[in-house]
């Protein structure tokens, strides 16, 4: 070995650094006045124990290495040994298994054999035609056994589902029968509680023999009998029956993340992607009638026709510039940027932020551009102040001519202000702004206008005539629908807190625990207001029933 031949070297040398050490020693010794107290006796001794105890550790170590070295090759011996006996046993546990096979499948071809010509000649009998007919038995055999066996797959899934599917296990008999509409009454019935539904139906549509096909089943009344866009956004059943949809094709695509080409091939076929490009092309007309302000960025129409591109991988088949032009109409969904993606438009998205911005949509503008990485190119900064200063300009006060100018203009200045102070203060937080864009004096603005606000709210109340309260004997009391007008007058048209309008945002307000509008359940199904949404940290307006 390479170091046990270079290292005697410097072992033999010693004598003669030794014999240096001593002249060096004689001559200082000669050069001072006074004798030293060491002899060179003593220290030619100590040098000569130090060399011996180096040669004595340097040959343990050679031993040590050298039985280091045949353990090694001991090991490797025994490893050579052991994957032999295990492929050796791995051998003939598979030809016991071939063995036991070919037994099965023997007696399976005699039985329909007998099954199928029970006059002909017994086992032992080996007629032409039983020669012609074997390999057609055979061939039924292994259909057999390859039957039986998905049968057996399938039971077996069906109960594993049941074991995930703990708080809806309806969901898998659904799914199982390929029932679309039943599918839809569940989600329908259970939209309280979508957060476990999205957990559970992609686990479900494992049951289905065609996933993909049950989902596109699913989507026949997404645009209702022909109904047109403006009745549409009235009809909260249409409106609802569109977020299932929304969110069925979306555990779909939960259902096929991760897997490989193959697997989802066998997900989603050619034939499944067929229907839904025949689907995509019937609906793309209809997005003709949206603009850019359709929903204010939160369109279920084109959010729906890119969830059905990016669930089916079919995007290829339409003009990229095209699906751009839909981006804005979903830009406060909180899935755009991932649609964005999966639909291959990321180059796209500066062209698209340029759009936002140009329409006055800059907080949507600078939530795109953090999901893109495009900061740099436009300053999230420069945007907020742009958006502020733009909205300013738009808080004009009334018309005159109008009815109650002094209260009702004033309550909508300040709604919009309000609204549009709180879109920048949750924007900020959400990015983490804060060092570049101080929130403080946005904080206390929103605060003195809240002030304002209750102040006035107080006054009026005090201002307002007290109506007579039924008696407690029963007496009845006739409303008064007569002063229904004037009452709205009187309080400034506070009925109508939202107004819409280009700033409107209520998307990105504030998230103040007080002005969360919670739809109500109460009513028949999917009755929310589609103009109202709730302000999540997000930042993108979704309806808490169906978190989209």
């Amino acid at each position: 070995m390479e170091h046990s031949i270079t290292t005697p070297t410097p072992m033999d040398s010693t004598a003669s650094k030794i014999q240096q050490l001593q002249k060096a020693f004689a001559e200082l010794e000669s050069h001072r006045a006074v004798t030293l107290n060491l002899k060179w006796k003593q220290l030619e001794e100590h040098f000569h124990g130090l060399q011996k105890s180096l040669k004595r550790r340097f040959t343990e170590l050679e031993e040590q290495e050298k039985e280091f070295d045949t353990k090694i090759v001991e090991s490797k011996e025994m490893l050579e040994k052991r994957k032999a006996a295990v492929v050796a046993k791995e051998q003939t546990s598979l030809e016991k298994l071939q063995e036991k096979r070919d037994a099965a499948l023997s007696a399976i071809v005699t039985a329909l054999g007998k099954h199928e010509n029970p006059l002909s000649s017994g086992p032992g009998i080996v007629t032409r035609e039983n020669k012609v007919e074997a390999p057609c038995l055979e061939d039924k055999a292994i259909n057999v056994l390859v039957s039986m066996g998905r049968i057996n797959d399938t039971a077996k899934s069906v109960q594993n589902m049941n074991a995930l599917v703990k708080s809806y296990p309806g969901l898998v008999k659904l799914c199982q029968e390929m029932n679309s509409e039943g599918l839809l009454k569940f989600i329908s019935d259970n939209r309280k509680d979508l957060v476990t539904l999205k957990e559970e139906i992609p686990v479900a549509l494992r049951a289905a023999h065609d996933p993909a096909s049950l989902v596109l089943d699913s989507l026949k009344g997404f645009y209702g009998a022909d109904m047109v866009n403006s009745d549409a956004k009235k009809d909260s059943n249409l409106i609802g029956l569109r977020r299932t949809c929304i969110m069925l094709m979306e555990c779909l695509s939960s259902l096929i993340l991760g897997l490989d080409v193959d697997s989802v091939s066998g997900i989603i076929s050619d034939n499944a992607k067929e229907r839904a490009k025949a689907i995509a092309e019937g609906w793309k007309p209809k997005l003709d009638y949206l603009d850019i302000d359709a929903s204010n960025g939160n369109s279920l129409e084109a959010h729906a026709f890119l969830q059905l591109l990016a669930t089916f991988g079919i995007n290829s088949d339409f003009d990229q510039a095209c699906l751009s032009k839909l981006i804005p109409m979903v830009s406060r969904r909180r899935q755009t940027a991932e649609l964005c993606r999966y639909l291959g438009l990321s180059d796209k998205m500066p062209g698209v932020i340029d759009v936002l911005v140009k329409n006055g949509r800059q907080i949507d503008a600078v939530n795109l551009a953090f999901a893109f990485e495009l900061t740099d190119q436009f300053s999230p900064i420069s945007l907020l102040k742009s958006y502020l200063s733009e909205a300013k300009k738009m808080l004009s006060p009334a018309k005159p001519g109008n009815t109650s100018p002094g209260v009702s203009a004033q309550n909508d200045v300040n709604e919009k202000e309000l609204t549009a102070l709180k879109a920048v203060i949750k924007c900020i937080e959400d990015h983490k702004l804060e060092q570049q864009f101080q929130v403080e004096p946005l904080q206390k603005q929103v605060l003195e206008i809240e002030k304002a606000k209750a102040d006035k709210k107080r006054g009026t109340e005090v201002a307002k005539p007290q109506s007579k309260r039924p008696r407690a004997n029963g007496a009845s009391h006739v409303p008064r629908a007569a002063n229904a007008a004037s009452d709205k007058n009187f309080y400034g048209g506070m009925t109508e807190r939202y107004p819409q309008y280009v700033y409107d945002r209520p998307a990105y307000a504030y998230a103040a625990p007080n002005n969360h509008h919670i739809p109500s359940y109460g009513t028949p199904a999917y009755s929310f207001s589609p103009s109202h949404g709730n302000f999540f940290g997000n930042a993108y307006q979704y309806h808490t029933a169906y978190l989209h």
